[in-house]
């Protein structure tokens, strides 16, 4: 059942992220490889991965394809993570498919083979359930990277990389284009790249595409997004291809950021509908305004406001900072902040706060977060007053009883605060 799957994944933990294909490619092997039994669309990048995906499965599904769309992390249950046409994957079958590969751990296990990772086993638990629901296409995004991701066992249509910046320093390397190395590893011969990075890290993705002769389609130069801005609840924006007239588009996930997400996936749809007629204009048009992606600029309503975002590097919170002076000008924040301590948080600090802003600092559920005195002496060089709260629910009640009139209250800092918040406004 599923409180059995929970725990079964949770032994797998003590595993930690082991990088590398030599465990997924024999746990596949046993499961007669359900990877090979639908397309897919590879997405990777630092920042905006998983809003990019949601965009083209959105799309896909609208289109009438049978579509998946595997992500990662939850917010808040392990079948967010599996979807079949916009719908989470139940319990039950989620419960069914961990069995399913599990009895492959343990017959890979029998035969001298180390035990996979728990990112593995749901790697694969998932290509098993959508080869079983026969989707046709599946939108993969890449947990960590991309060369050495379990995910990197697919042979897409199209391989999408968002962008590159500096993030999970300790795996990936400490410079751009060692990221950029990572992600450009999800490259495959002849599969065409869909792109939106820049500078030394678009050298690196080109030069690898040029090695995998791989057709390379470039944001800002081999299609062009103008006229990005938000109006009446909506991210709008123009894109052109090539010398071709601009085409009007628009996303209700929010931020300026979301439209280079936006033009990604459209660039994605129209090179997938060549080969695919139900891929029309229109088709793409709807299917993007109709993309939801939780805790990314997630609005609820009430008195006072509360935006959920789950910004936890510094690029990701400059955008967050872009994205709330669009849509709230002039108005101030009270911000209920966790961060991880591996993460840039001094840096994130003097990005997000202002003079005006005030912050509720609280601990993220992960052993990896960092301690609140720390991020509260960090935020106090620049915000006007910091607290500190020793729970979520606890920091959340603070940032809205502290919230006057016209104020907006933000959560933001971790996915792993942002699913806990979501949970508390149900």
């Amino acid at each position: 059942n599923y409180t059995e799957a929970l725990a079964y994944l949770e032994s797998l933990g003590k595993f930690g992220i082991q990088l590398g294909l030599v465990r997924i490619e024999a746990l596949l092997d046993r499961l007669d490889h359900p990877e090979r039994k639908f397309r897919s669309v590879h997405v990777t990048g630092t920042n905006g991965k998983g809003s990019t995906t949601a965009m083209i499965a959105s799309v896909l599904t609208e289109a009438g394809l049978r579509s998946g769309m595997y992500t990662s992390p939850h917010l808040v249950d392990y079948p967010e993570r599996m979807r079949l046409n916009g719908i989470d994957i139940s319990r039950e079958e989620f419960a069914g498919v961990i069995g399913q590969t599990r009895s492959a751990v343990e017959a890979m296990m029998a035969g001298g083979l180390e035990s996979p990772t728990e990112f593995e086993v749901l790697t694969a638990a998932a290509f098993l359930w959508f080869a079983q629901q026969q989707a046709e296409i599946v939108v993969v995004e890449v947990g960590l990277g991309g060369l050495l991701d379990s995910t990197n066992v697919i042979v897409p249509e199209i391989s999408v990389i968002t962008n590159v910046t500096l993030d999970h320093m300790d795996r990936c390397g400490d410079t751009v284009e060692e990221i950029a190395h990572h992600k450009a590893g999800i490259i495959k011969p002849g599969v065409p790249v869909v792109t939106g990075a820049s500078g030394a890290a678009l050298l690196v993705i080109e030069t690898a595409s040029k090695r995998a002769m791989a057709e390379c389609y470039v944001l800002g130069r081999d299609f062009h997004l103008t006229d990005n801005r938000y109006e009446n609840g909506w991210q709008s924006f123009q894109l052109a291809v090539g010398q071709g007239s601009p085409e009007p588009y628009r996303t209700g996930i929010l931020g300026r950021h979301q439209a280079d997400n936006a033009a990604l996936a459209v660039r994605t749809c129209q090179l997938l509908g060549l080969s695919e007629p139900r891929l029309t204009t229109e088709m793409i048009r709807a299917g993007l305004a109709k993309a939801k992606w939780p805790g990314r600029f997630e609005v609820f309503s009430g008195s006072p406001l509360l935006v959920l975002d789950g910004a936890h590097n510094p690029a990701g919170i400059r955008t967050l900072r872009e994205t709330l002076d669009d849509v709230f000008p002039g108005r101030a924040v009270v911000f209920l902040f966790g961060v991880l301590s591996d993460k840039d948080h001094a840096e994130m600090a003097r990005i997000l706060f202002r003079k005006t802003d005030r912050a509720v600092v609280v601990r993220p559920n992960s052993g990896r977060a960092a301690a609140v005195e720390d991020i509260a002496r960090e935020i106090s060089a620049f915000a006007s007053e910091v607290e500190t709260a020793d729970s979520i629910a606890e920091g959340l009640m603070r940032a809205k009883n502290w919230a006057g009139p016209g104020e907006i209250v933000c959560a933001a800092g971790s996915l792993y605060m942002i699913g806990e918040v979501r949970q508390l406004v149900g």
